[in-house]
């Protein structure tokens, strides 16, 4: 069973950056897709972000295209996810999620949850 465990959240102006970063342990955490999700107050989960463990190819929400990057790092058992020109709408909790099957969009389908990290942007 993994565990994992997200930081880097923050309060940020409108325009600035933060990267989020979420360990992992338990597992072979190279051997796990990874996804960042967030949730807003009111709002269902969204997906943000995946990367995938066999090519560590990458996908993105339309609303975070172009803004956002993940990233893995397996030798530290991390992932990351580099927001920049960040927007008011982005605030939520971010929580990272990992499977070791599944790399899509649905959090349902994901097997592990790290605790969420509040992100806040002011206007």
């Amino acid at each position: 069973q993994a565990q994992l465990v997200e930081s880097g959240g923050g309060l940020v102006q409108a325009g600035g950056s933060l990267r989020l970063s979420c360990v992992a342990s338990g597992r072979t955490f190279s051997r796990y897709h990874i996804g960042w999700f967030r949730q807003a107050p009111g709002k269902e989960r969204e997906f943000v972000a995946a990367i995938s463990w066999t090519d560590s190819r990458t996908y993105y929400a339309d609303s975070v295209k172009g803004r956002f990057t993940i990233s893995r790092a397996n030798a530290k058992n991390t992932a990351y996810l580099q927001m920049n020109s960040l927007k008011p709408e982005d605030t939520a909790v971010y929580y990272c999620a990992a499977d070791p099957s599944y790399k899509g969009t649905s959090p349902n389908e994901y097997d592990y949850w790290g605790q969420g990290t509040q992100v806040t942007v002011s206007s």
